[in-house]
């Protein structure tokens, strides 16, 4: 009876051992190779600084009525798109996680892996919580930059929290999306392009202008695409004013349900032999 409660506690860790095994080899790729992880931080920042000291002294004279065009226009624009860029270096590092992906099954490693007594999630599921933390420490920076310019977040304890696990689970979410992406691309510059689909949803949302401003069509894709109930939970969280519970738990279905289709077609993906 004891030899195989052990037998049962050793198999039943492995899955965990063999994850935290590929998320440690997949932090050791961003830290060997930084170009990819410097380049998911820098099109926020440029973002960030792009539109807040060349567009921001106009555009926030429009997104916030009274506030006249020049400084005080830039200080309110920079408080209303700050989350939309946080939201940027969480695309940008689900998008870093698909090229690693390709990379992986067209190099021939992902199918040596399989040859290997591992567990086969962590294949996939160490990469996606590698990207967690490197989405996490771009927000970091990001969000860093902005508070160096002005911006001043009035979230309390409770709401960095929040704010901290919204943004991981979306995280996840997207990774797990961007991974079947990049096992479903021919080669590794396909799989850097497919996600670049998902950069385009901040635009065509909630992200830089007041959804209400947008003609009626784009208005409707904008009010229901997955990322407007996200940024606006983010921005709630970020002000420290109470959340719309219809808006958050949105957010949170839109993330959960990609999470799973990711996941499921991830998996199915990594099952299928490569031709």
């Amino acid at each position: 009876m004891t030899t195989v409660t052990i037998a049962t506690t050793t198999a039943g860790a492995r899955p965990l051992a063999d994850t935290l095994t590929m998320l440690r080899r997949n932090l050791l790729r961003a830290v060997r190779y930084p170009g990819l992880t410097s380049f998911t931080i820098a099109i926020p920042v440029i973002l960030l600084l792009l539109f807040v000291f060349v567009f921001g002294g106009a555009f926030g004279a429009g997104v916030m009525p009274g506030v006249a065009p020049g400084a005080d226009g830039r200080a309110a624009y920079l408080d209303y798109i700050t989350p939309a860029i946080l939201l940027f270096a969480v695309v940008g590092a689900a998008q870093s996680v698909a090229i690693t992906a390709a990379m992986d099954a067209t190099s021939g490693i992902m199918a040596r892996f399989k040859t290997m007594a591992i567990s086969s999630g962590s294949v996939l599921g160490g990469p996606v919580l590698g990207t967690v933390v490197q989405g996490l420490v771009a927000v970091a920076v990001v969000l860093g930059l902005a508070v160096a310019l002005g911006y001043r977040p009035h979230a309390g304890g409770l709401g960095w929290l929040a704010l901290a696990g919204l943004l991981a689970l979306v995280t996840f979410a997207l990774s797990w999306l961007c991974v079947a992406m990049g096992l479903s691309a021919p080669s590794v510059e396909t799989a850097s392009n497919t996600p670049m689909i998902l950069t385009a949803l901040p635009f065509l949302g909630s992200g830089f202008v007041p959804v209400e401003t947008m003609p009626a069509g784009v208005r409707w894709f904008a009010e229901y695409q997955p990322l407007t109930p996200i940024i606006e939970t983010t921005r709630a969280l970020l002000a420290g004013t109470p959340l719309n519970t219809s808006t958050t738990l949105q957010a949170l279905a839109w993330s959960v349900l990609i999470a799973a289709l990711g996941y499921a077609w991830s998996r199915a993906l990594y099952r299928r032999e490569r031709r």
